[in-house]
């Protein structure tokens, strides 16, 4: 049947992967609207890595779609995953799958994790001009934080909160008509976007704190607007654009001002500018060059001695200044004023990211690189050795910036359970069940229960690691009212799916069953049996296996044998025993026995390719039922999916101009 199953398997593939274009994208039976993205990932040195999950939110194109493509086709949005790309939470559905940005967990506020970011303005419904967002463990909205009123949304760029939790950092860009008095020519005017920043009560939305770039700096300054460049009306000219605000003990802030390559230090007193560090006015005496820069933050600041870490672009749409891009740490001495690199961490690649980016540094003093472009990313070791590298397995998405951090996730919603029976006569069936937690981040593993009816009592028919983000687990014979229980990795017990009715065909002979009769669930009492029969009877080989291994030890240690196998096959049976138990518990479970085995063993061969694919190797493996199951899956997964716009098809700067007009 294995034979059989590999031609189908062949002929399938073939097939369906020439009709598919989005192989980058993960699908799930559980959760068939989210289309989350996979990742190529490179592990360089897996022991000294911090701990914690990667924060990203992909978007394919930064200017809200039409609401004819609102998004729908790939699910952009918040998402949450581990170190080795597997799925933790999903969260687009939670903001009608709309852009969201600087998307990070904070553990700054009172003890408890938080989750941040910035959702969107909605094009469809222009009172919507999207707001600052803060969820608690529970994926609820705690918070909301709303835009100035003479705003036309909220940035997209930061969304800073600072320690204690009582406030929240944002850049702030508004259009404002000027005179062009800065270019000795002041009976013109001209619309230019102002940048700036505003420090709002997280409590109460109260704006505590303004500042904006048309007060205190010179239309000089841009790299973006010259002197003989001629007005232009609303919006105008974004003269300076504001990418990145942070804020010292002390109350001042630094701005990253990136159409003026300059970093500017602003007193929290009286919103003067104290310094400027790189740029045509630089205050500094400097042993290096940066450009173009992205997220710029205070690592530490006493007053006279600030270092601040950002990155260097050193590039745009328009150009290169330096042949790669770096994250610097600087250390500025504000009494000599005099600015040094302390530390530079080059991009791996050797590649250049002309926009957007962020640099993290973990708790454990690692530092964490979002380059943006397809989710590249990267963690480094405090002396800057690589560590991990990544990025999205699509070319066609990006992040605005990517985070790592520890966050323990604890959704209130229930698992989500999918149970389907498929067989070919009343002797040869099983019962294929899938189940996820969306945001759950510590289950260990998965029980199952089954029902006789409804209001039956639940029998424990099986137990299965958790190793992605959907668990595949399969039992001999037709079980009905299937449970599954979400348990940690002392088996106790966190949350329980809703009880479901499994799936079966709407016609079973067209499905391919060659019975009389039609099937009828089966008694889950005799799989629970012959579960624990299975376990047992694994458990006894184990032990004699170690018992052999003792004696052969003792007998000649230059023989002896390794018990690795042993092991790993008492897992098995643990991890998968509904698919192999029954041999000598009962004989009319035998030939669906032989099916479900085949089943699990195309199932390791192919964990990891994908959903869809890993249904068409089992119904090519079970044969008979391969036309029924290959409906009923597409029919479960298929959507229509078209290819979305490349990010990079308009420079980030003209793009929200255009959405302001």
């Amino acid at each position: 049947m294995l034979f059989l199953g590999a031609l189908l398997l062949s002929s399938c593939l073939q097939t369906v992967g020439a009709a598919r274009h989005d192989e980058d994208l993960m699908s799930f039976v559980t959760l068939p609207e989210v289309r989350a993205l996979k990742w190529e990932i490179t592990h360089h040195d897996r022991e000294r890595q911090a701990p914690g999950y990667w924060f990203v939110a992909p978007y394919g194109q930064i200017s809200p779609e039409t609401p004819t493509h609102k998004y729908q086709q790939y699910q952009v949005g918040p998402y949450i995953y581990d170190s080795d790309g597997v799925l933790i939470w999903a969260g687009p559905a939670l903001f009608d799958n709309r852009n969201t940005f600087d998307f990070r967990a904070n553990l700054n506020m009172d003890g408890e994790p938080r989750l941040s970011f910035i959702v969107a303005w909605d094009i469809e419904n222009g009172a919507d001009r999207g707001n600052g967002v803060i969820l608690d463990n529970h994926y609820q909205v705690e918070r909301e934080v709303l835009p100035l009123v003479d705003v036309h949304d909220f940035n997209m760029h930061e969304f800073n909160i600072m320690d204690g939790g009582k406030t929240v950092l944002a850049c702030v860009y508004r259009p404002t008509e000027v005179s062009l008095e800065d270019f000795g020519r002041p009976n013109e005017k001209s619309w230019v976007v102002s940048g700036g920043f505003a420090e709002f009560d997280i409590e109460t939305n109260e704006l505590l704190t303004q500042w904006n770039s048309l007060d205190h700096l010179s239309l000089a300054e841009s790299n973006m607007f010259h002197a003989w460049d001629g007005p232009q009306g609303a919006p105008g000219w974004d003269y300076v654009h504001a990418n990145a605000v942070d804020k010292n003990e002390a109350g001042d802030y630094i701005i990253s001002m990136r159409f003026t390559n300059t970093i500017y230090g602003v007193s929290g007193a009286d919103g003067s500018v104290m310094w400027r560090l790189g740029g045509l006015e630089s205050d500094f005496t400097e042993d290096f060059t940066f450009s173009k820069q992205h997220d710029v933050k205070f690592v530490s600041s006493n007053g006279t001695h600030h270092v601040i870490s950002f990155l260097n672009n050193a590039s745009d749409e328009r150009g290169n200044d330096e042949n790669l891009s770096s994250v610097l740490f600087v250390e500025l001495d504000t009494v000599a004023m005099t600015a040094h690199v302390i530390q530079r961490i080059n991009r791996p690649d050797g590649d250049l990211t002309r926009l957007r980016g962020s640099a993290e540094t973990l708790p454990n003093g690692n530092i964490f690189i979002g380059w943006s472009e397809r989710g590249y990313q990267s963690e480094h070791a405090p002396n800057g050795d690589l560590l991990m590298t990544a990025r999205f397995a699509s070319s066609r998405y990006s992040t605005y910036r990517a985070y790592k951090s520890e966050f323990v996730g604890r959704p209130l919603t229930p698992p989500d359970l999918v149970a389907s029976v498929y067989g070919t006569s009343n002797s040869d069936m099983s019962t294929i069940m899938h189940v996820s937690w969306n945001g759950a981040t510590d289950v260990a593993g998965w029980n199952f229960y089954a029902q006789v009816y409804d209001r039956g009592e639940p029998v424990f028919i099986g137990h299965a690691n958790k190793t992605d983000f959907e668990t595949l687990y399969i039992v001999d014979g037709y079980m009905d009212w299937i449970t599954a229980e979400a348990v940690d990795r002392d088996g106790n017990s966190m949350m329980k799916s809703i009880v479901v009715r499994s799936e079966i065909p709407s016609n079973w002979h067209a499905a391919g069953f060659l019975g009389s009769t039609i099937p009828s669930p089966d008694d889950p009492s005799l799989v629970s049996s012959a579960y624990e029969n299975s376990k047992s009877s694994s458990s006894q080989s184990a032990t004699d296996s170690s018992a052999d291994q003792v004696v052969e030890d003792n007998t000649d240690a230059t023989d002896a044998t390794d018990t690795t196998g042993s092991t790993d096959s008492t897992a098995n049976s643990d991890g998968m025993a509904g698919m192999e138990m029954g041999d000598d518990s009962d004989s009319s479970l035998a030939d669906a026995k032989e099916v479900a085995k085949a089943v699990s063993k195309a199932y390791e061969v192919i964990r990891g390719v994908g959903g869809l694919l890993l249904f068409i190797l089992i119904s090519c493996s079970v044969g008979g039922v391969l036309y029924a199951v290959y409906r009923v899956i597409r029919r479960r997964k298929t959507r229509s999916y078209q290819h979305v716009s490349s990010v990079e098809d308009l420079p980030t700067e003209q793009i929200h101009l255009r959405s302001q007009e």
